[in-house]
């Protein structure tokens, strides 16, 4: 086995410590483009919490891949300018607190190279818990890095996706987002400068900043929220997606949607390019 392979499999971080407020779960409600509509009172639900008629703050599922932004299993010392988001999947254990002191354990759950100039995949899990231990989520992502592999790690086959159905969707809706919506969400913790410094993006190959892949993922969770959650935040058990190719600011997502029982399927495109953004997701509702 390559000592490469070894070291990245043994990355691991325990006990990492965060706290967020109301400001911090209102902010990622904005910047996955909750509340473009100052009137749409189920959207005011997750970015204001009401004054002359109080009313819970709700938090969006997804805010749990920010909430303890930067927490990770370790350093894995790779290509930055080539890193890109793979695939996403959390499990919520609990609905999430307005605010909280957590705690993040991370570790490296696989390694797949790919061969030397076609990069490799690592997953990791992150679990998120409260001040009593208890799990709140458990997010599984994995992160394609372009430009390293090769490094002699075991002939490894990643696991099959989510497999969407093959009939017409039930549901199909279109969510625009804004030009200057990554400037917005890299808000939440992700500064990476592929987003925002046009001069990085064109180095890393793209003619402008793209949007974050884990906006988008966000997006994806509000479209499940306004169709098949009737937006509640406590129904969601699980969601799934695998990133394919990035969203320009500005461009309108298409999501279609299919429901077998407690399970959402979904895809998501922008057809201004005919681009498949979002592959193979899925949402188990409670």
């Amino acid at each position: 086995m390559s000592a490469r392979y070894e070291e990245l499999k043994g990355l691991k971080n325990l006990g990492q410590k965060y706290a967020y407020t109301d400001r911090e779960v209102m902010l990622y409600a904005y910047g996955i483009g909750l509340g473009a509509d100052p009137m749409d009172e189920n959207e005011l639900a997750f970015v204001n919490e009401g004054t002359l008629t109080p009313r819970p703050l709700k938090v969006v599922p997804t805010f749990a891949s920010v909430a303890a932004w930067g927490s990770g299993p370790g350093e894995m010392n790779l290509n930055r300018v080539m890193v890109v988001d793979g695939e996403r999947d959390i499990t919520f254990h609990q609905p999430l607190p307005v605010a909280a002191n957590i705690t993040a354990d991370s570790s490296v759950l696989e390694v797949y190279d790919k061969g030397k100039d076609k990069g490799v995949v690592i997953s990791h899990q992150t679990v998120l818990k409260n001040e009593k231990g208890e799990k709140l989520a458990t997010l599984v992502a994995s992160r394609f890095a372009r430009g390293d592999g090769g490094f002699g790690g075991p002939n490894l086959t990643q696991p099959d996706p989510h497999k969407i159905p093959s009939r017409a969707p039930d549901k199909t809706i279109d969510i625009a987002t804004r030009p200057d919506q990554a400037l917005v969400y890299r808000l939440c913790g992700d500064r990476n400068p592929l987003h925002s410094d046009p001069e990085f993006a064109r180095k890393a190959g793209f003619p402008r900043p793209i949007l974050h892949g884990m906006c988008t993922y966000g997006i994806t969770c509000r479209g499940v929220l306004q169709t098949y959650a009737d937006y509640d935040a406590s129904a969601f058990r699980q969601h799934v997606a695998r990133f394919s190719s990035p969203v320009y600011p500005g461009e309108t997502v298409t999501m279609d949607l299919w429901k077998d029982g407690n399970t959402i399927s979904f895809e998501a495109k922008v057809k201004s390019r005919g681009v498949t953004v979002i592959k193979n997701g899925k949402t188990v509702l409670g």
